[in-house]
């Protein structure tokens, strides 16, 4: 019995540090859930949410546990949690996209007027493509690349340690600029007709001034946009989800 007891509290120390390195893990994974597209909408039921965070946490622990050698909870607690949000708010830049592209195209094809967002602030053509692109996205496995990219975030990000302020701010500036990018290069077939539609109407009422030309341009600029973006949106949203998979395969450009 002696023996026994004294075997077990030999294993008390590692049991410890196990119990510390699967708690840090636990604290980035979670903040990243917290944000995460798809995986950690709001729609999602909390308790899914937690259920989520446990497997990814079960699944990326063999692979972390090494990188938490020497870093205290206490000391990595407030770390890990930004560091996780910082990772979580990287990917969801992405969602963003899709919502400012709905929304230039909604407005760009007037749209907003047909479809009114109500109490919501994303249009209707927003939501659209927003639910249309995470569908696609978790079809294309999309918890296999974030399960990569939480690996790299090791690397980029080591555990335990504060994130320096330059690293951040740059990383952010770029992905903000890669979203506005990519949401304009999305909505981009509608700006150009809505402008070339409004350039003919522009003509057509100056040589014409007696015609009515918002009666009979409104219609069909609203017929159109949606044909259109029936069209491009395929298209657009392969471009997106090509994006979004370099991104989670090399996050730093």
């Amino acid at each position: 019995m002696n023996e026994l007891l004294a075997l077990m509290m030999s294993y008390h120390p590692l049991a410890a540090e196990q119990a510390e390195a699967a708690a840090l893990v636990f604290l980035r994974v979670g903040a990243v859930m917290a944000t995460l597209p798809a995986f950690g909408e709001t729609s999602v039921p909390a308790r899914i949410r937690l259920v989520l965070a446990l497997m990814f946490s079960a699944a990326l622990f063999p692979v972390a546990q090494p990188e938490m050698v020497d870093v205290p909870l206490v000391a990595g607690f407030a770390p890990e949690v930004l560091i996780g949000l910082v990772l979580g708010l990287m990917i969801r830049l992405f969602v963003l996209a899709l919502v400012t592209a709905g929304t230039i195209a909604a407005n760009a094809t007037s749209l907003t007027q047909l479809f009114p967002a109500g109490a919501d602030a994303q249009p209707a053509v927003s939501k659209v493509l927003v639910m249309t692109g995470l569908a696609l996205a978790v079809t294309s496995g999309l918890h296999l690349r974030v399960f990569d990219y939480l690996i790299l975030g090791y690397q980029l990000l080591p555990a335990g340690q504060w994130p320096t302020s330059d690293m951040i701010v740059n990383w952010g500036v770029l992905q903000v600029a890669h979203s506005f990018s990519l949401a304009f290069m999305i909505a981009m077939p509608c700006a150009i007709a809505s402008l070339i539609y409004n350039l003919a109407l522009g003509v057509i009422n100056r040589a014409m001034p007696q015609l009515m030309v918002m009666f009979i341009g409104a219609p069909a600029l609203s017929l159109g946009g949606l044909t259109l973006i029936a069209l491009s949106t395929p298209l657009a949203l392969m471009v997106w989800l090509q994006a979004l998979n370099r991104f989670l395969a090399a996050p730093l450009p």
